[in-house]
């Protein structure tokens, strides 16, 4: 008899019955378009993918994901996504997040996933604002940001997500926009693609109460001076005649103009395995509005290797047998006792 081949995947087969709930025009819309064209081709059965997510308008996902997933709760999805990872390590964990969730009553759940190195994926939508709860200022909204919690303006200094996911050890960061399709796409195979735990933010546009906070790097007419796409082995250069580009002073990156004198040969040259120079690319965080600012960089910042969490654990378990020290009332007794006569 001959044996059944299985039709390859498409995006279709990752759509779900539900009705999508987003607001018309969200940026969450084209997110989950390019992850449900990724997904096919990674190769992964559904069964063999879970969404997780925590509270807020990204935590919509795992309806709309026809794999297997889970709405949490607020600010714990890297928390639940860690045992899930730790009990059944063969799945392709996926976290999906927001500037709020993530970073403020998660934020601490955030930074320990990556320093604990679980091999997940977290996508972390940015859009500088609590959507959900209607508007109030969120850890990565601007200084002086007015909103309903906020008349007078925001006094709290804004988290940058790319160096505090640096400092946390995160051994994959990199950046992307929900207005370039294709650049989301590739960051997201190489998310999938390293053996770690993988950071990718999403400047995600909230066009009901945040409207346009990154229309300067996607907008036609500013985004080739406004931004710099990260490439590996090559030269930092940008800019709509592709005639800017980026060296270093010292460790002070400085825009120089190659029609003025300048070559090539002197510009920053990309290396996604250098630490020093992936702090310097995470703190190129300027405002637009002052004159002369550096470019806002995308693609990925930095990549290194370093052992998993559930490999470690599995190690640990296994050599524990071994010695025939999974005796749970000894380990409960350890080893200082006292015999009291």
């Amino acid at each position: 008899m001959a044996e059944t081949v299985a039709a390859p995947l498409t995006a279709k087969d990752f759509q779900t019955d539900q009705e999508v709930r987003w607001c018309p025009g969200c940026g969450d819309y084209s997110i989950l378009a390019q992850v449900q064209k990724v997904m096919p081709t990674l190769g992964i059965p559904r069964e063999n993918i879970v969404i997780i997510s925590g509270i807020g308008c990204s935590s919509r996902f795992p309806y709309y994901m026809n794999t297997y997933g889970m709405h949490s709760i607020h600010g714990r999805a890297t928390a639940i996504a860690s045992g899930l990872k730790a009990s059944r390590p063969e799945l392709s964990i996926w976290i999906v997040t927001g500037d709020g969730d993530g970073l403020s009553i998660g934020g601490n759940h955030t930074i320990h996933l990556l320093r604990r190195n679980f091999d997940v994926n977290v996508l972390l939508f940015n859009n500088q604002i609590y959507g959900l709860t209607k508007g109030q200022y969120s850890p990565t909204s601007e200084e002086n940001k007015i909103t309903k919690s906020t008349p007078f303006g925001s006094i709290d200094h804004p988290f940058n997500p790319l160096a505090l996911a640096r400092g946390a050890d995160a051994t994959f960061i990199a950046r992307s926009m929900d207005r370039d399709p294709k650049h989301l796409q590739a960051m997201l195979l190489r998310s999938y693609k390293h053996r770690g735990a993988s950071f990718l933010e999403i400047y995600q546009n909230c066009n009901i109460f945040n409207d346009g906070a990154f229309e300067i790097f996607t907008e036609k007419g500013t985004k080739a001076e406004e931004t710099l796409f990260l490439e590996q082995g090559q030269p930092l250069i940008f800019g709509a005649n592709r005639d800017k580009g980026i060296k270093l002073d010292g460790f002070t990156p400085v825009i120089v103009n190659l029609n003025e004198g300048h070559s090539k040969d002197e510009l920053w040259i990309h290396d996604e395995f250098d630490m020093y120079k992936a702090q310097i690319l995470t703190r190129m965080f300027d405002d637009p509005k002052i004159a002369g600012h550096l470019p806002r960089p995308f693609g990925v910042f930095y990549e290194t290797e370093r052992t998993c969490y559930e490999d470690a654990m599995a190690k640990q378990i296994e050599e524990a047998q071994a010695k025939r020290q999974a005796d749970l009332d000894k380990l409960l007794r350890g080893n200082e006792v006292w015999t009291i006569n």
